[in-house]
């Protein structure tokens, strides 16, 4: 997400992309002059050729990094990408409406298909928004569907870096947490990354503060590990025995005490 009128242009992107061993330009659809519009949902509908005018409307760039492609759409000076709603803020106090600002979208190529949810592919498209907040000083923040999360440049700088230097997966903003009806707490986007959500059930949930801390503690486990597909035990923070089992349709990881 960048102030408004701030996005960057190709030839930004191809300089930060120079300036970054492992990430190159694999194509720029602008120097393509027989292109064709694709439908979104990947239908073989023939089209005529996309003119320039059209070019510039929809303006992006294929990258590539670590053998992995990616795009990188909604570049100036075409329209900026759609803001998909935000239900979840980690440190953007300055940011109160964040439609004021505009969308560039990053996202797996065509060509990695439904492996988008693979953790090499996931790793890779984190560092390269983190080298992005170091390149770009008008990137404000960081919007990461999954999770509906919108987070502010400084946080997702040193929770992304610490992450890729081999410490704790980033959860609050890669993920977020949500409360139940019945007051437990569930995360949100922890799917994306292992196929399952984390539920945490009442009484340990009753201290939201205390619950979202496990819960950050319980996620980086679950994300190591790929998820859950059998009951586990472990030693809370607080030297109580927890028990994690995968719920009857293994769609979460359900906790409760022992």
């Amino acid at each position: 997400m960048f102030a408004t009128g701030k996005r960057p242009t190709r030839a930004a992107i191809r300089e930060f992309a120079d300036g970054h061993r492992s990430l190159a330009i694999s194509h720029d659809p602008s120097g393509d002059r027989s292109l064709h519009l694709v439908p979104a949902d990947g239908s073989d509908h023939a089209q005529a050729p996309v003119g320039q005018d059209a070019i510039e409307e929809a303006v992006w760039l294929e990258l590539i990094k670590d053998g992995l492609t990616f795009e990188i759409e909604g570049l100036a000076p075409g329209t900026a990408s759609q803001v998909p709603d935000v239900k979840h803020r980690f440190d953007v106090e300055d940011l109160s409406n964040p439609r004021r600002l505009e969308g560039v979208y990053l996202l797996p190529s065509q060509h990695i298909g439904n492996s988008e949810g693979i953790m090499p592919v996931l790793r890779s498209l984190v560092e390269i928004a983190r080298d992005a907040v170091h390149s770009f000083e008008h990137l404000e923040a960081v919007l990461w569907e999954p999770a509906q999360s919108l987070i502010g440049r400084r946080f997702f700088e040193s929770t992304a870096t610490a992450w890729i230097d081999g410490g704790a997966f980033p959860a609050l903003g890669l993920t977020a947490f949500r409360e139940t009806g019945d007051g437990a707490l569930e995360s949100v986007g922890l799917k994306h990354w292992t196929g399952q959500e984390l539920r945490i059930e009442p009484p340990i949930s009753d201290d939201k503060v205390a619950a979202t801390r496990l819960g950050v503690r319980l996620i980086n486990h679950l994300v190591i590990t790929g998820g859950l597909t059998q009951s586990e035990r472990i030693t809370a923070p607080d030297n109580t025995r927890l028990v994690l089992k995968p719920s009857q349709n293994a769609k979460f990881v359900r906790v409760w005490r022992e």
